[in-house]
């Protein structure tokens, strides 16, 4: 079965976030197994996801770690002029939900998988396919913490975001949060007696966007980035019942995106002390009043240096001399990283340009270019060790 197989019978999967990913998984295991390989799922709390994990070659040894995400976002709200989960290609594209974001670099990586076990590797080939990326990177942590428990220390981690096959280093890491702010519910026509949470809310807001203004005036900066600054994003903002009501309750979900060396603590202790500054005041006359942030969840920024030994192996199987780059939207990588130790750097077929959007696509030529470098990491680890 060869990646345009693989491909389509991946698209065919509904594998958005929210919901089960089994399908997808046990079709990848059945796959591998008819070919020799064993792969481990390794299921979430739910039972409803799992992670997948297949070593190809020598456990004993340290060798490539290929990561790749299968769930997708939504398509509902979108207009597309193809069926988002059936794989259509015209005039040299592949469109489809998750073409580049990431199931062709994972259709890629499953063929390459597959030609491994036919080749007496030197080194592993370890294939690593996780769930739940799409909502901040939440389900690759089991997958991770097996590979810790099972094998040596890799040498070096793939990962096949949408890169337009160059080279990447560094993403920015992420907080995902949430404030309540809670006030005091009144019939709206006493409205100047009462405290509306609502406009407790628009000072978190404000609070918010000061911080955002400090950061792009102060920094710190890094050029490599669109975006050159530390981001804070207000995605959510939701209170009140009706019109006639004055709010109890008003909730912000917002983010910060923080680039290496600039720690969100920080930004985040500042943000708590103005909201309580907001707050004081009105105690006297409102016990109630509250501004109070939670975190949902987070993961790191990855921030590999241009002249890593990851970066020099990738160009020898890219033969990519160019400048490195670095993505604006977050990845699995800096996890790797960070709780494995691992040199880590991003290389995948396709733009996030294209990614998330309606009929999504991939270009053809860019999917061979990930199957030349794939074929490229096996035969090295059947010559060695990389690196």
């Amino acid at each position: 079965m060869d990646m345009h197989a693989i491909l389509e019978r991946l698209i065919a999967f509904d594998s958005v976030s929210h919901r089960s990913n089994l399908p997808l998984m046990h079709w990848v295991r059945d796959l591998l197994a008819a070919h020799g390989i064993a792969a481990d799922l390794i299921p979430d709390a739910t039972g409803e996801k799992a992670n997948l994990l297949a070593v190809i070659g020598p456990r004993d040894v340290g060798g490539v770690v290929v990561s790749g995400h299968v769930d997708v976002v939504p398509v509902e709200g979108q207009v597309w002029t193809r069926p988002p989960f059936r794989l259509t290609q015209e005039a040299g594209r592949c469109y489809g939900r998750g073409t580049t974001d990431m199931k062709g670099f994972v259709a890629c990586a499953i063929e390459a998988a597959i030609a491994a076990a036919r080749r007496p590797l030197a080194a592993p080939f370890v294939l690593a396919l996780s769930h739940d990326e799409e909502v901040g990177c939440r389900g690759v942590g089991t997958l991770i913490d097996r590979i810790a428990e099972t094998l040596p220390p890799q040498r070096f981690a793939l990962v096949g975001e949408p890169s337009s096959g160059r080279i990447a280093v560094g993403h920015k890491g992420k907080v995902a949060l949430r404030t309540t702010c809670t006030g005091r519910a009144m019939h709206s026509s006493c409205a100047p007696l009462s405290l509306n949470a609502i406009h407790l809310g628009a000072a978190m807001l404000e609070v918010i966007r000061a911080e955002q203004v400090l950061a792009m005036a102060q920094g710190p900066f890094d050029a490599d980035y669109e975006v050159p600054c530390s981001t804070l994003h207000v995605g959510r903002f939701d209170g009140g019942v009706q019109v006639n009501i004055v709010a109890e309750t008003c909730v912000l979900d917002w983010e910060i995106r923080s680039l290496a060396g600039d720690v969100p603590e920080v930004r985040l202790a500042r943000i708590e002390a103005e909201a309580a500054a907001v707050v004081a005041p009105l105690r006297a006359n409102f016990a109630e009043a509250a501004i109070r942030t939670e975190r949902l969840w987070s993961y790191p920024g990855l921030d590999t240096a241009p002249d890593d030994a990851v970066v020099g192996f990738l160009r020898s199987l890219t033969g990519d001399n160019g400048p490195v780059t670095k993505v604006a939207f977050g990845t699995e990588g800096g996890l790797f990283a960070e709780r494995l130790g691992l040199p880590t750097a991003i290389c995948g077929p396709g733009s996030m340009a294209q990614g998330h959007t309606p009929d999504e696509w991939v270009a053809v030529d860019e999917l061979e270019r990930c199957r030349a470098m794939l074929a490229a990491l096996v035969a090295r680890l059947e010559a060695g060790t990389p690196g």
